[in-house]
């Protein structure tokens, strides 16, 4: 293969379809199948940061279009964004209209962003389904609850903290699905602890603390994805050429995984014998 030839085909590969159907088809391999857990699995999501500069974050309205004139030189014009409020209800960037201004906690600062999410199996910790969301502050949940829409009555799903939503959570409840949810037991100024929707039965049973060690594994895929993979910095604008690259990372860290899984017999983080 010559470069240009896949400089041609890129537009047409970078597709959302195409990248899950090839997800898809190597976990329908025989070999790859029968790694998979049927029964256990996790979910969470991690921070994209967007192909675009603050600078095009601007008014939707136009307000502001003529600050910041490029000087000479060739350079790009200068913002002050001080005492300036910007949400994504008023603003929007001009190079990329998908990303989202986003802060991941308190005290990190706001950036352009997307919201990857992986549904991971427990026994081996291949991924088995991905999804690019918005960066709002539900995106995690409602990602969520859609990959998780395939698995079966009976099956656990792990998450963190941020997952212990009452909503989330009877949702889970409602298909029959043990939310395997960490709980979060955030304390009040005036002393009262966080209600969690998590039974307690689930919450004391031996699945529950193995699904909680298991489920940080995934944390193990964002990192692979975000340095090897290269998209500590998307590279590619627009929700569907960003939800494509994405879920070829994936499934390329499924495939680095793969040889040494399908030639060891020994196999990890097993719940209920799974």
């Amino acid at each position: 293969w010559h470069p240009t030839v896949f400089t041609h085909n890129r537009d047409r590969v970078l597709t959302t379809e195409v990248a899950q159907g090839f997800l898809s088809a190597l976990l329908a391999q025989p070999a790859v199948k029968k790694l998979l857990s049927a029964e256990h699995f996790s979910v969470d999501g991690t921070m994209l940061k967007a192909f675009a500069s603050m600078k095009s974050f601007r008014a939707k309205d136009g307000a502001g279009d003529d600050d910041g004139e490029p000087p000479e030189g060739g350079r790009n014009g200068e913002r002050d964004f001080r005492k300036e409020k910007r949400s994504n209800e008023t603003h929007a960037s001009t190079t990329d209209p998908d990303a989202r201004l986003y802060r991941k906690s308190k005290g990190q600062e706001s950036r352009l962003a997307y919201l990857g999410h992986a549904l991971m199996e427990n026994r081996n910790g291949l991924v088995v389904d991905g999804a690019v969301t918005h960066a709002t502050g539900t995106g995690e949940r409602e990602a969520a609850t859609k990959l998780s829409e395939g698995l079966g009555e009976g099956a656990t799903l792990g998450a963190d903290k941020a997952y212990d939503v009452e909503a989330f959570v009877e949702e889970l409840k409602a298909r029959k699905i043990v939310p395997h949810v960490a709980i979060n037991g955030t304390v009040s100024k005036t002393g009262k602890v966080r209600k969690t929707a998590v039974p307690p039965d689930v919450a004391q049973s031996p699945g529950y603390a193995i699904s909680l060690r298991c489920r940080k594994r995934i944390e193990e895929v964002f990192g692979w994805v975000k340095t090897t993979g290269g998209l500590s910095q998307l590279k590619v604008r627009g929700l569907d050429k960003v939800e494509a690259a994405f879920t070829f990372a994936l499934a390329a860290y499924n495939i680095i995984r793969l040889p040494k899984l399908i030639g060891s017999t020994g196999q990890v983080c097993l719940v209920g014998g799974k």
